[in-house]
């Protein structure tokens, strides 16, 4: 196994100008806590739905904001987008600026895995598969909307959905 660190270029798809500005900020980041919950039964129990920061969205839905955050970078769109369970990659389209989602074209779980979900409810790893799963846009600057309107309405289907654990898979 290799033994050098992966690391993730946040700003790989971005400008030369933006890249040399928002490097230094994303340094400045202090390493915080982890906010953490421990189940309270197995997760062969448990009811899970994905959510990734992948800016997908159904082909049918409206698409994440894209021009509005090519002229202004600091900007991200701070929506959410439902996505259903039995989704393929011929159903999605894939709206981030800062990630190659050539592979996610080819295997959709690369970003969202869907279909990996599935496999582990059908061994009984997992006690469920929510029927829906969510999809927001990774790069946001400015988290003040995605934190009061995008996460509390996450929460609400989570709810409505009796989903006991959400995993989180970033692009």
């Amino acid at each position: 196994m290799d033994d050098m660190p992966y690391v993730v270029d946040s700003t790989r798809y971005v400008d030369g100008l933006t890249r040399r500005m928002v490097k230094p900020w994303i340094e400045m980041e202090q390493p915080r806590p982890i906010p953490w919950t421990p189940l309270t039964k197995p997760l062969r129990e448990c009811r899970v739905a994905l959510l990734t920061s992948a800016g997908i969205a159904l082909k049918t839905d409206q698409s994440f904001d894209q021009e509005r955050e090519r002229q202004d970078p600091w900007w991200g769109d701070p929506s959410l987008r439902l996505v259903p369970c039995q989704a393929t990659e011929q159903e999605v389209e894939f709206y981030h600026l800062h990630i190659n989602a050539d592979f996610a074209r080819q295997d959709l779980n690369c970003l969202l895995p869907l279909q990996r979900l599935a496999e582990m409810e059908a061994i009984g790893e997992v006690g469920s598969m929510a029927t829906t799963h969510y999809s927001t846009m990774g790069y946001i600057l400015k988290p003040e909307h995605l934190l009061t309107e995008t996460a509390p309405e996450i929460v609400h289907h989570l709810r409505n959905e009796a989903v006991e654990v959400l995993v989180l898979v970033p692009a």
